[in-house]
């Protein structure tokens, strides 16, 4: 498919039109999942009928960005050239900060790579949105026993790269709003030295959709921040045991998160 951004860089426009009273935090989370409930039914009414592929897929993230952006967000897209630079498939790896990036992150990549999404099985289970994702390619785990994960990742995703897929991975497992290097794992590195592929890192901050007390993927919006960044690293090629491209991962996400913390 043709990309959704027309450039390699995209900023959210200057006269983008915002709801009225977007400053009152109930009012602009309950606009928010009013719409991003309505775009997931629509979704998974398309995926019923077995016609919700990736070109859809992608509308409907980007369609994400723009409810985001009505409610006051800021949202900076950087390094999307960096795409472009590998023919094969890649794996990419990044921070986990919130719901938002599950949603919003498909439409940057779809235009150059097929991604797929490393999810916890109970996903598939849930109401509308289970039918959705089953309508895609993705690597299934289980979250209770590490080492059975480690191999459903390792063996899903080659099987998956061979196919042409990319898949994408959050090593910390969980949303976190403070990225903690020692729970970064490194199995996305081994994946990719296993499958003989590049990994492409990126970095991201979106914790303009917040964490919910009660339930977990219903928090506040634009309580914590209302500006979204995500930013690729040109694609890597792992050497040896893949410790150094690990460290600049790390140090790369660290330094992003640094910088666009002191955003104001």
């Amino acid at each position: 498919m043709r990309p959704i951004f027309t450039e390699d860089k995209y900023f959210t426009p200057q006269d983008t039109k915002i709801l009225t009273f977007a400053s009152f935090t109930t009012i602009r989370t309950l606009f928010f999942y009013y719409h991003i409930i309505r775009m997931v039914m629509r979704a998974e009414k398309v995926a019923r009928k077995g016609h919700y592929d990736y070109d859809e897929w992608a509308k409907s993230s980007f369609e994400t960005i723009k409810i985001a952006e009505s409610c006051g967000a800021k949202v900076s897209i950087t390094g999307l050239e960096n795409l472009k630079l590998s023919e094969k498939p890649v794996v990419f790896i990044g921070n986990h900060m919130s719901v938002f990036e599950t949603f919003a992150i498909a439409c940057m990549l779809i235009p150059y790579k097929r991604p797929a999404f490393v999810i916890k099985k109970e996903l598939l289970d849930y109401p509308v949105f289970g039918k959705v994702m089953r309508s895609l390619s993705y690597i299934s785990v289980e979250r209770k026993n590490p080492k059975d994960d480690f191999k459903a990742v390792i063996e899903q995703g080659c099987k998956l790269i061979s196919e042409g897929y990319s898949p994408v991975v959050f090593p910390q497992a969980t949303r976190m709003r403070e990225f903690i290097p020692e729970r970064f794992n490194t199995i996305g590195i081994k994946l990719a030295k296993k499958a003989s592929v590049p990994v492409i890192p990126f970095a991201l901050k979106t914790d303009f959709w917040g964490t919910g007390k009660i339930f977990k993927d219903f928090g506040q919006i634009g309580k914590f921040s209302k500006k979204i960044f995500f930013e690729f690293l040109k694609p890597i090629v792992i050497s040896g045991n893949g410790k150094e491209e690990h460290e600049i991962i790390i140090n790369f996400i660290q330094g992003k998160l640094k910088e666009w913390n002191e955003c104001k």
